[in-house]
């Protein structure tokens, strides 16, 4: 059987977005053998990003060694509500020698309650680029593509700038993309910021807005 990999993105059901918040979906299973390429990745349900998540194992059964355990792991009641789902989304009848592979996560960032105390909320530069790119790639100018997917490359923003200017000292125009990005993200409800916490920050700091506070927090990083 032809292996499929995983990259950066998991895209689960709507319905299982909470469970997985709350941690009681902690797995995902697919049909065939799938091989994730890296340990960290953005799991998006109900159209949005929802966490960042750490992959902590990953098994290879055939359907007839899956148990209630695994199903219920899965977000499933039963290990007969799992089989018949793997049927309506794979559009075929499930045999008990199929492969399946066992994924299983940790949820390390949740993208619901985002901390306005981190810089950039506790985004990592690259996470907002790839949200970027992933969910607003139509609305982006060819330069602000240009810089996201340099982001992506380098991993780093001073890297990045050297790279697309020749200069550190163009660092200020990527951040400008990034805090643009991610207060689009917001906008849209793709991403949740504590309002709490952003009330109580902003009253503290004397501002008026989200940016100022971010501004203020890549001065101090």
């Amino acid at each position: 059987m032809k292996k499929v990999y995983l990259r950066r993105h998991l895209m689960v059901k709507g319905r299982f977005a909470d469970l997985i918040l709350k941690g009681t979906k902690t797995t995902t299973i697919r049909l065939g053998e799938v091989v994730p390429k890296y340990d960290e990745i953005i799991i998006h349900g109900g159209g949005r990003p929802i966490a960042k998540a750490k992959i902590t194992s990953v098994k290879v059964k055939r359907i007839k060694e899956l148990t209630e355990e695994d199903a219920k792991k899965d977000g499933y009641s039963s290990l007969e509500e799992l089989l018949k789902d793997l049927e309506r989304v794979y559009s075929r009848k499930i045999l008990p020698d199929d492969v399946v592979t066992i994924i299983e996560f940790r949820v390390i960032q949740r993208f619901t309650d985002l901390n306005p105390d981190d810089v950039y909320l506790g985004l990592s530069p690259v996470d907002i680029a790839r949200l970027g790119l992933r969910y607003l790639g139509k609305e982006l100018g060819d330069d602000e593509r240009r810089i996201l997917h340099a982001v992506l490359r380098f991993q780093s923003i001073r890297t990045a700038s050297i790279k697309l200017f020749g200069t550190l000292n163009m660092r200020w125009k990527i951040r400008r993309v990034l805090r643009k990005v991610l207060f689009r993200l917001i906008e849209k409800g793709l991403l949740k910021v504590d309002k709490k916490k952003l009330s109580e920050l902003l009253k503290l700091r004397g501002y008026r807005s989200l940016e100022n506070l971010i501004m203020e927090k890549e001065n101090e990083s």
